[in-house]
């Protein structure tokens, strides 16, 4: 009986990477990462701000609304919101010193929208998706590979491994290493630690340009992939990240909607 012939592991990863060249980007931390960050942030609300959310939503809750900002990407009529997810910024610049995308990035998306939803003489189904983006935009920010360095589209250029399935690096920060603890959002943000009152002053103090140099800090532990086989070690040691950006997202969201909503 004749073997099957089995490529060799360099050699499917080069495949992958032709695949991932076709396809659409990959959204930021998955379904279960932004309505667990929708979640933790609904819970850090004060009644002003929860009730000014809820006038806005109605029946819908923060975490049902956090996937919207993707979910409408597979409309051709929305395809122009595509290059608010994310921002470019190459090793040793900062957001300041980057070149802009003249079709708008992440960090601006951000205050954009948030001056959009501060204004109550806007109309209400202008707030309304206004508050849809800022509260997709802000966790988006804190998903590190949504800063990309502009040479492999944040990440879904670097084919790796993860437990023996081919996938990309960016992938991988969106859902892979999430999906893979095998926990629902609400299960997931038990796992994350409230913020202390230091943390809280600490992470609310700064900018949507400052978040993303946070988030560009934390890509050479990103990229450390090794064989680009990756596994339980890259997990353990990328997990704690994981939850700390949650938790900055999520801390960082309940911020802003105070600003937005529960300021006079």
């Amino acid at each position: 009986m004749a073997r099957t012939r089995q490529l060799p592991f360099a050699a499917l990863l080069l495949a992958l990477l032709f695949t991932a060249a076709l396809a659409a980007p990959a959204t930021a931390w998955g379904p279960t990462g932004h309505r667990t960050i929708a979640l933790l942030a609904a819970g850090q609300l004060s009644p002003a701000a929860a009730a000014a959310v809820a006038e806005l939503l109605g029946p819908d809750s923060l975490p049902e609304i956090a996937n919207w900002a993707d979910e409408i990407r597979s409309d051709p009529a929305w395809r122009f919101s595509e290059p608010w997810h994310y921002v470019t910024i190459p090793d040793g610049q900062t957001y300041a010193e980057a070149e802009k995308s003249p079709d708008g990035d992440v960090v601006e998306a951000i205050d954009r929208f948030g001056a959009i939803l501060a204004d109550r003489a806007r109309p209400l189904a202008e707030r309304q998706e206004a508050l849809r983006f800022v509260v997709h935009f802000v966790s988006d920010i804190h998903q590190p590979l949504h800063v990309g360095r502009g040479n492999d589209r944040g990440g879904n250029d670097e084919a790796v491994g993860f437990f023996g399935e081919l996938t990309n690096l960016h992938a991988l920060w969106d859902g892979g290493m999430i999906d893979s603890s095998r926990l629902s959002y609400t299960e997931l943000a038990g796992f994350v630690d409230p913020p202390t009152s230091a943390q809280l002053a600490a992470w609310r103090s700064g900018t949507p340009a400052d978040w993303a140099q946070e988030s560009l800090a934390l890509r050479p532990r990103i990229y450390d992939l090794g064989n680009q086989r990756l596994g339980y070690e890259y997990r353990w040691r990328n997990w704690p990240v994981i939850l700390e950006q949650l938790a900055k997202a999520a801390t960082r969201l309940a911020g802003r909607l105070e600003q937005y909503l529960a300021t006079p």
